[in-house]
């Protein structure tokens, strides 16, 4: 046993968690990322499943192809039910914790046809916060499925305005990565990446290929692709210093992005 892992147990033993002489002990502990050789997938919902055939098969040939190579974490977005469902249990003033639970539902259905898609190449949806059987599932079939949502349901965090869940799918996915410590992770959208607009809405939108969450920040931009609190995330992460958001509506963009290339915009922690 080291000095430092003598120190950091005798700290926790005699102070509270949140000592700052014990945290600094625990930061100086070595890192351990339990899948760096995996990177996470986030599918959008309302981006990609929502638009059915047309947009999901050509991404799930992709997927089959590029585990080939690589390793793949796939994660799944709610999408438009989620934000129905949302409207209706705003409406009767339902808390956030409650809206979680909803959102959490419809990501685990999209998550249960893309397994289903994708079972007869032998990759699977799993269930639960935990994802224990993910390692199995990664070095039998180098890819696996799950909802995107993280499942705080009632322990959801209140947001500091309205009762929308502040953590949903593109955070979930992220803590994923992040947890587990793997290489990467991609967004797969409908849009090119990030833009100084909406690029659906305003014709003057011009596209940002790389930009840190700082500069997004004081461009007012932190809730244009990605969820705001993700950004948050992205800034405090330990493993996952950057997020690469691409069009997924373009055939090879995901493989592209998975070997390494420069596709779409990438976002930064510092």
């Amino acid at each position: 046993m080291t000095n430092t892992t003598i120190e950091l147990e005798e700290l926790l033993m005699q102070r509270s968690l949140t000592d700052a002489q014990l945290l600094e002990a625990a930061e100086a502990a070595t890192d351990f990322r339990i899948l760096p050789d995996a990177t996470v997938i986030k599918i959008g919902g309302q981006s990609i499943i929502d638009r059915g055939r047309a947009a999901v098969y050509p991404l799930m040939d992709e997927i089959v192809s590029a585990r080939k190579e690589h390793k793949m974490l796939i994660g799944t977005g709610a999408g438009t039910r989620a934000r129905h469902l949302y409207s209706i249990a705003a409406g009767l003033n339902l808390p956030a914790g409650v809206l979680s639970q909803l959102g959490d539902s419809v990501a685990d259905q999209n998550a249960a046809m893309l397994g289903q898609l994708l079972a007869k190449h032998g990759i699977s949806a799993v269930s639960g916060a935990g994802l224990s059987a993910v390692p199995l599932y990664l070095a039998e079939v180098n890819a696996v499925v799950f909802s995107g949502m993280p499942p705080y349901s009632l322990w959801m965090r209140p947001p500091a305005e309205g009762v929308i869940p502040p953590y949903r799918t593109d955070a979930g996915c992220f803590l994923v990565a992040e947890q587990f410590g793997c290489k990467a992770m991609i967004y797969v959208k409908d849009e090119d990446g990030l833009y100084t607009a909406n690029p659906k809405t305003s014709k003057n939108a011009t596209f940002i290929p790389k930009i840190s969450v700082d500069e997004m920040k004081a461009q007012g931009l932190q809730d244009s692709i990605l969820e705001f609190p993700m950004l948050d995330l992205l800034k405090v992460a330990r493993h996952v210093r950057q997020v690469q958001v691409v069009n997924g509506l373009v055939p090879g963009n995901l493989t592209r992005a998975l070997a390494g290339e420069h596709v779409g915009t990438i976002i930064t922690a510092s």
